[in-house]
């Protein structure tokens, strides 16, 4: 009988997710390549590429449902790829011999076919060169041949190495990062290799939010435009219909905010890469290089400003969605008092109509009983009246005088208790309807 594992099923799993990411492994001068897939709504691209590259250059086909690999071709060049929540990564990595920079080096060996199949999923391309030894400072005196934007970021990193970029595309495609290894050991290289991909590759991802917000902050305003005449409405409205009306186009405008709250994901995921930006860029321990600003100073200046409008607009939306309720509860309460009160107006009609109702019944009972006592004495008479015929000794008009208030007295006992029988009969069916 096998010994029951002390373990949590999740344990082995758990454990190996530190390790499942490990940095790059790069000595010397290398060439590195890196592409971020983002398929929205499309799930099975991602392993799909892979496979397909797998096949195609010669690698060992990944099992189904990993979420990172790794494989060589050589020792000289190298693939990493790692699947996320909505994107993935493939970075190519080559060692350069030659000062050939920014070329196809780390992906001359992949067929063509295989790039186009990931037309308009390519989120992010990037080439960098890690340079060192003697080349590396002729690289550094030269960098403007390579990295010509507008501006020129870059910084003194950890380890002493150098970086350069101007995070804008080219006309081949790929932004370009140029880093100079001044003695960094072999895992210090392909670290800081990954971080700077990461913060592209997060910084990208980050500002998917942006055209939404764009979007999210100019719907808002026509709905802000419409609500203002609505509040008008409400301080002049005099209820009824009216307030009946506001309230259906209230709730219309309350379903239009509502459904703008789709985008709330997409901002909430631009947040988490932001932070993610942030931890890679403060892990890069810059020192500045004098006249240019460091990865950290361009970031702000340029991508925090586009990262404080995504907040913005969802804050504004959802300040704006809380008007609109505050407004929807304040129609609603006052709608609620018109009803109540014409409820109010309507149960004392009913109530009056009821007190006039049990009065005329009371008439009519009164009514009842003169009527059939009437009745009684005047078949009382007739028959006092045949016997007065037959020479019976009394008088019948006398006879019918004492009678009258006897009559009255046994008629009103008998109609109320025909009344009394018929409300006991009326509540025993009506707990017999409730018991079934």
């Amino acid at each position: 009988m096998p010994e029951p594992t002390m373990d949590h099923p999740l344990r082995e799993t758990l454990a190996r997710e530190l390790h499942a990411r490990p940095f790059l492994r790069i000595g010397g001068s290398a060439s590195l390549t890196h592409f971020a897939i983002y398929a929205d709504g499309d799930t099975t691209v991602h392993h799909t590429l892979l496979v397909d590259l797998c096949r195609l250059t010669g690698l060992e086909v990944p099992a189904d449902g990993v979420t990172h690999y790794s494989g060589r071709w050589s020792d000289d060049k190298q693939l990493k790829w790692e699947r996320h929540t909505e994107f993935s990564t493939f970075t190519f990595v080559s060692r350069r011999d030659d000062a050939d920079y920014f070329s196809d080096l780390a992906i001359s060996h992949v067929p063509t076919g295989w790039f186009d199949s990931f037309a308009g999923k390519r989120l992010v391309a990037l080439r960098m060169e890690l340079v060192s030894g003697a080349a590396g400072a002729a690289a550094r005196d030269n960098v403007r041949d390579w990295i010509d934007g507008p501006i020129l970021a870059g910084s003194h990193v950890s380890g002493g190495g150098e970086v350069f970029c101007d995070w804008t595309i080219p006309p081949d495609g790929f932004t370009r990062f140029l880093v100079i290894d001044n003695g960094f050991r072999e895992v210090q290289g392909g670290r800081l290799l990954q971080r700077l991909y990461e913060i592209e590759t997060y910084r990208m991802m980050a500002l998917l939010a942006l055209p939404v917000a764009r979007e999210l902050g100019r719907s808002v305003d026509n709905l802000q435009g419409a609500l203002a005449p609505l509040m008008r409405s409400m301080d002049t409205s005099h209820g009824g219909r009216q307030d009946a009306e506001l309230l259906e186009r209230l709730t219309h405008l309350a379903v239009r905010i509502e459904a703008l709250a789709e985008s709330g994901n997409r901002f909430s995921a631009s947040r988490a890469y932001e932070k993610l930006v942030l931890a890679r860029i403060q892990e890069l321990r810059e020192e500045r290089i004098e006249g240019i600003p460091t990865i950290a100073e361009f970031m702000e200046r340029r991508f925090a400003p586009a990262m404080d409008t995504c907040r913005s607009v969802w804050t504004r939306h959802e300040q704006f969605g809380d008007r609109v309720a505050r407004a929807l509860d304040l129609l609603r309460t006052r709608v609620n008092l018109a009803q109540e009160q014409d409820t109010t107006r309507l149960l004392e009609g009913m109530d009056q109509t009821a007190r006039n109702q049990l009065r005329l019944q009371h008439a009519v009972e009164g009514l009842s009983v003169a009527a059939i006592s009437y009745y009684v004495l005047s078949l009382a008479g007739t028959g006092l009246k045949a016997l007065h015929v037959v020479h019976f000794p009394l008088d019948p008009d006398l006879i019918k005088g004492v009678l009258i208030l006897p009559v009255v007295l046994l008629v009103m006992r008998a109609t109320r208790r025909s009344k009394h029988g018929g409300q006991k009969r009326a509540a025993r069916q009506q707990a017999v309807k409730q018991a079934a």
